[in-house]
């Protein structure tokens, strides 16, 4: 037998988000459920799950069309290469934290890297204005690559060290 979910006046959750948290917290250490408001806990906790998620998918896409940049745009690498290589390592940083902290992600990002591609490859088409029958419309690098700290995609693996100073 269940106990029905008792639902707080959610005045407190919308007047002050913070004191709310607060208040909830220190209910929880102390074992007060009966005054949780535990619709807008379930909420939050729900919601904490598709940050994350909506997090390592934008890191992935502006991974990608980063990567795309370094490969493809050939008249701006000169004066935007170290800009970009920089990003790619934070790009791969935030998904490597991400991935560390909640590894039962992995699947997740597996799933999404093509589309993420896709979604990336369209940002580097707005950017660049490169002709676009010019970029593969599926990858030409696996997601291992792409997370690989010493992989770029436009230079050979004998020249590729991966080093942004």
């Amino acid at each position: 037998m269940t106990s029905p979910i008792k639902t707080k006046p959610a005045s407190l959750y919308t007047a002050d988000y913070y004191l709310w948290l607060k208040e909830t917290v220190a209910q929880l250490k102390a074992g007060d459920f009966d005054n949780l408001d535990v619709e807008n806990l379930i909420e939050e906790i729900e919601s904490l799950g598709r940050s994350e998620k909506q997090a390592i998918a934008s890191y992935l896409m502006r991974l990608c069309e980063h990567l795309l940049k370094t490969k493809y745009w050939d008249t701006e690498r000169e004066y935007c290469l170290r800009g970009w290589q920089r990003e790619v390592m934070n790009f791969r940083l935030h998904i490597q934290e991400i991935l560390e902290a909640s590894p039962s992600l992995t699947s997740f990002v597996q799933e999404i890297f093509i589309k993420q591609y896709c979604n990336g490859r369209k940002l580097f088409l707005s950017a660049s204005g490169v002709n676009p029958h010019l970029i593969p419309e599926a990858p030409e690098f696996s997601l291992e690559q792409a997370l690989d700290q010493n992989w770029l995609p436009w230079q050979s693996d004998a020249n590729c060290e991966g080093s942004v100073s």
